[in-house]
């Protein structure tokens, strides 16, 4: 329901804890944002960083298989 442009029961967050805005937190939705947002910060790095990127990714595989 809302009145004056506002929803009813959604707080200020002032004064209390927690998520601001009196909303619930989903942690599916969380969980999917984080994920978006690493695919779009890779997908922004320049062509040196991806370069970068993958070779750290290859070295902590093989460093991985050496230790298990």
């Amino acid at each position: 329901m809302t009145e004056y442009g506002r929803i009813v029961g959604e707080t200020s967050g002032q004064g209390r804890g927690g998520a601001a805005g009196g909303g619930t937190t989903d942690i599916g939705a969380s969980a999917a944002d984080f994920v978006f947002n690493a695919v779009d910060r890779v997908a922004a790095l320049p062509p040196e960083g991806l370069v970068l990127l993958a070779v750290i990714v290859l070295a902590s595989l093989v460093v991985l298989k050496r230790a298990f």
